[in-house]
């Protein structure tokens, strides 16, 4: 278990396919031990633990949760399995780390945050766009005054998943709305009070059934708690044809900023109405130095080098400052972020949108047991 002296964690990476991004990363924090691996196939489970010499190999993840020496499970299952497996991991008393989407129904993301605070252990959602390089950036002008006051925030995540894995055929827009959810929110470290949602376009009639969707586009307003703010989301996955973007724009009244309309293209700062193209820089200087190399490159496998992986380094350099934000949360025995609560708030923003848009727009609060601001 945790070594006191050092706190130095023992963590098990769960799911290897995204997940394997991770494995160097905790084996060259100097705050971790990666001592286990788990992955279904029990082949490329012995593949990976050789070539990386982690020794403890689980193909079930129940049998995981029994070893007395994990402290921590950093879970990268497909969303369908992220439920139950944070509150079995909580259960057995793990930290647990998972990423993206926290879970699939608001139901689900009430019982990991019941499980949380049963538990007495920490949870966080692994969310990437909040650790990129651009959030961080934005993070810091923000924080030393430089923007002024935010006025309005706007999140896009536009994808074409044609061919991804069967589950996520006609998988609904805003469903897993986290990385274009999570930076308007996040900037001001504000809470979503309530949603309206419109469902645009149709998609390819026999995906309609799966998940009784037929929206090619969702767009949300989502209203911040004790706030004058807003925020405006859009989120497509099929039959729009449209480059990759993963992004995020505020609007302020000192400067704002706009995501690069095109790949490769330089994002945009305005001060008054003059644009200013920026050079976003790197932030490994916040990470200790035995992993500051990760937030340029990682290890993802050549077949599976979707853009939203191989994007700057790796989620625009994320990977490293998430398990980062984890190890730093529990040695200084704070609060990760987002954490249970939160994370629940920004999932449940894109679920209730979701459900907002089936009804045509009506309006949709979020339930107060997503709310842990004054």
């Amino acid at each position: 278990m945790l070594n006191q002296k050092k706190k130095v964690f023992n963590v098990a990476i769960v799911g290897l396919s995204f997940g394997a991004e991770f494995i160097p990363i905790y084996q060259k924090h100097p705050n971790a031990n990666l001592v286990a691996l788990c992955q279904r196939s029990e082949e490329k489970l012995k593949k990976l633990g050789a070539a990386w010499g982690v020794k403890k190999l689980y193909t079930d993840y129940d049998k995981l949760l029994e070893d007395q020496d994990i402290d921590i499970v950093h879970i990268n299952t497909p969303p369908y399995l992220h439920a139950d497996m944070s509150v079995s991991g909580l259960k057995a008393k793990k930290h647990v780390a998972c990423t993206i989407p926290m879970a699939l129904s608001v139901n689900d993301c009430k019982r990991i945050v019941e499980a949380q605070r049963q538990s007495g252990k920490q949870y966080m959602m692994m969310e990437t766009v909040i650790y990129s390089r651009e959030f961080l950036f934005l993070k810091e002008l923000y924080r030393k005054g430089e923007l002024g006051k935010l006025q309005f925030l706007r999140g896009s995540h536009q994808q074409d998943m044609t061919g991804w894995a069967e589950y996520w055929e006609g998988f609904p827009p805003l469903l897993n709305a986290t990385h274009a959810i999570s930076p308007v929110l996040a900037l001001g470290n504000n809470e979503a009070d309530y949603v309206l949602c419109l469902g645009s376009g149709t998609i390819q009639e026999r995906m309609h059934s799966k998940y009784g969707s037929p929206f090619s586009i969702e767009t949300t307003l989502i209203k911040f708690r004790n706030s004058d703010l807003a925020a405006e989301v859009t989120r497509s996955l099929f039959d729009v044809s449209r480059q990759y973007r993963e992004s995020f724009d505020a609007y302020a009244s000192k400067m704002s900023f706009e995501w690069s309309l095109i790949e490769e293209q330089k994002h945009v700062m305005f001060q008054g109405e003059k644009p200013i193209y920026v050079d976003i820089p790197d932030y490994a200087h916040l990470l200790p130095d035995e992993i500051r190399e990760f937030t340029q490159s990682g290890v993802y496998s050549d077949e599976n080098q979707h853009l939203s992986f191989k994007q700057g380094g790796g989620h625009g350099g994320a990977h490293p400052h998430l398990v980062h934000e984890f190890l730093s949360a529990l040695i200084n025995e704070r609060e990760a972020y987002p954490n249970a609560v939160r994370a629940a708030n920004i999932t449940c923003s894109g679920i209730l949108s979701h459900e907002s848009a089936l009804k045509g727009g009506e309006l949709v609060k979020l339930p107060e047991w997503t709310l842990e601001g004054d």
